[in-house]
C-alpha cells in the first residue's frame, strides 16, 4: 500500500528523533495494519505538499459520486493564479480540466493548480479547507487539520506521520481505479515537459507512488507505497533536512521493514463514511464551485448556485426531499446559498451596502444577482467570472457586492446594477444561466 516516510537527518541503519528535531516517520504493514517502525509518529509536523493528496482525495470522491467528470473544467481565479511556484502558470480567467489537475498535482505539485481546485469544489479554498479537515476526522485522522489545498506555509495547518500513513493507504483502498495516477513519472502540459518530484518511482522496487512535499518550516518530506511480490506497506518520512536525505532514509526503511511485513491480509479497510462532506445533489454547475448548503432562519435552505439546467432548489422542503432522495448530508451551516426572490424576507432585515465597494455606485433600478460569498474577494471572484462571459448583455453596468448578515453568518451578494429596465435585467440573467450561474433580477 502507501508508505510515508518522513526525512531527517539520517542515521546508518536506524533513525531516532534526536537525530533531527523535524523528523518524524512510521511504516505499516497495509495488510495488517501493524506498525512496522514509528519515530515520534504522533508529534505534530507541517506535511507542506503531502496536504495535496487530501486534495486529490476529494477530487477522487467526486469523481466517483458523478459530481464531476474527468473534462470538467476547474475556473482559474486571481487567488489561484496568484500563488507561488511551483506551479503551471495558470491566468485569470483560464480554466483546466480535472484530469489535467490531477496531473499537475501529482508530478510537479503545482499550487495555482491545487488553489483552483480547492476553490472549485469548496467555493472558496477556507471552506474546502474545512471540507478537507472533516474529511480527515473521518477517516481517522485524528490530528490533522487542513487550511488550504496546496500545502503553502500555515502555521495552523498540522499533521502527524501516522495521519499522513493513514491517508496514504486511505487513497490506494478507497479509489483503486484512480489511485495510479500517483505512478506517473512526468506529465505534458502545453509544452512543458513536468517530472514527478518523487525520485523513487522506477528506481525503488515495488515504490508506486505517492508525493512529495517541501517547505522551510517542514523539511522534505515524503510518504511512499510499496509493493512488492506478497508484501505491501506504507512509509512516511518527514523533515528531512534535504531532498537526498529524505529519499536515503526512505529507502533505508523500505529494504529493512518491507522484509518483516506479513504476507497475508487484506488491507486495513479504512472504513468509508458514505457522507459526502460537501452538498453537491447535483451537476456542478459549468462556472463557479460546487453548491453548497446554508441554513437561513429555521425554514429555508438553498443551493449556493444553479445546475447545469438553471433550476435551483429552494424552499426546505423540496431540498431536504432531494438530498434523502439521494442520500446526501445536510451540513450546517456551510457557506453559501441561492439568492431568491424572497430571500430578504426570509432573512427578516434588508441587506447592508457594503460602502467601500458600492459607495460610488448608483443602485436605484434593475439588478441581477449571481451569488452570495461567504467573502468579499470569492464575490468579486465570481463576479469577474460572469464579467468575463457575460458579454455585451452586461455592458453598462457595473458590479457590487452588497454585505449580508444572514443568521449570523457574513455573506456578501455579487451584483450586477445599472440595466436600463426589467428587459435587459432578464436577458442578462438568460444569458448567463446559459453559462451555468444562478441568476435572477430585481428592481429594488
Amino acid at each position: 500500500m502507501v508508505i510515508v516516510v518522513t526525512s531527517a537527518a539520517l542515521l546508518a541503519t536506524t533513525v531516532t528523533s534526536s537525530a533531527n528535531s523535524k523528523y518524524a516517520g512510521i511504516v505499516i504493514d497495509a495488510k495488517t495494519g501493524k506498525t512496522l517502525y514509528s519515530s515520534s509518529a504522533d508529534s505534530l509536523r507541517y506535511p507542506a505538499s503531502l496536504t495535496k493528496m487530501m486534495t486529490l482525495y476529494m477530487v477522487f470522491e467526486a469523481l466517483e459520486s458523478k459530481r464531476i467528470s474527468l473534462k470538467t473544467q476547474i475556473p482559474v481565479s486571481r487567488n489561484a493564479a496568484a500563488e507561488p511556484p511551483t506551479k503551471l502558470g495558470l491566468k485569470p480567467g483560464q480554466t483546466l480540466s480535472v484530469e489535467t489537475a490531477i496531473y499537475a498535482l501529482v508530478t510537479k505539485s503545482a499550487n495555482d493548480a491545487a488553489t483552483a481546485t480547492g476553490e472549485f469544489l469548496g467555493g472558496t479554498e477556507a471552506r474546502f479547507a474545512q471540507m478537507m479537515t472533516a474529511k480527515a476526522r473521518q477517516l481517522g485522522m485524528s490530528r490533522t487539520t487542513f487550511k488550504n489545498a496546496s500545502g503553502l506555509p500555515n502555521g495552523d495547518q498540522k499533521s502527524t506521520a501516522r495521519d499522513m500513513a493513514r491517508l496514504g493507504i486511505a487513497l490506494r483502498e478507497h479509489f483503486p481505479q484512480y489511485y495510479q495516477y500517483f505512478s506517473t513519472r512526468s506529465y505534458t502540459y502545453g509544452r512543458t515537459r513536468m517530472s514527478n518530484h518523487n525520485r523513487l518511482l522506477g528506481k525503488v522496487r515495488g515504490v508506486d507512488g505517492i508525493k512529495t512535499g517541501y517547505t522551510r518550516a517542514s523539511g522534505f518530506n515524503l510518504v511512499s507505497s510499496v509493493v512488492d511480490r506478497d508484501r505491501s506497506i506504507v512509509a512516511v518520512v518527514l523533515g528531512g533536512r534535504t531532498g537526498a536525505s529524505r529519499n536515503a532514509q526512505m529507502q533505508k526503511l523500505i529494504a529493512q521493514y518491507l522484509p518483516k511485513a506479513s504476507t497475508r491480509g487484506n488491507g486495513i479497510g479504512i472504513p468509508e463514511t458514505g457522507s459526502a462532506v460537501i452538498v453537491a445533489d447535483l451537476e456542478l454547475p459549468k462556472v463557479g464551485p460546487v453548491p453548497n448548503l446554508l441554513r437561513v432562519g429555521t425554514n429555508r435552505i438553498e443551493l449556493a448556485y444553479a445546475t447545469a439546467s438553471a433550476k435551483p432548489v429552494t424552499g426546505r422542503a423540496a431540498l431536504t426531499a432531494k438530498l434523502l432522495e439521494q442520500k446526501v448530508a445536510i451540513p450546517s451551516p456551510a457557506p453559501a446559498y441561492v439568492p431568491s426572490e424572497d430571500v430578504a424576507s426570509a432573512q427578516g432585515s434588508e441587506p447592508s451596502i457594503d460602502p467601500v465597494v458600492t459607495a460610488s455606485t448608483k443602485i436605484d433600478g434593475w439588478q441581477i444577482q449571481i451569488g452570495a460569498m461567504p467573502d468579499r474577494t470569492a464575490a468579486n471572484t465570481l463576479l469577474d467570472k460572469a464579467k468575463s462571459v457575460g458579454g455585451n448583455r452586461l455592458n453598462g453596468t457595473e458590479p457590487v457586492t452588497i454585505a449580508v448578515n444572514a443568521n449570523g453568518a457574513q455573506l456578501y451578494r455579487a451584483r450586477f446594477v445599472g440595466f436600463s429596465g426589467q428587459s435587459s435585467a432578464v436577458a442578462a440573467c438568460s444569458s448567463l444561466k446559459k453559462k451555468g450561474f444562478a441568476c435572477w433580477a430585481t428592481s429594488n
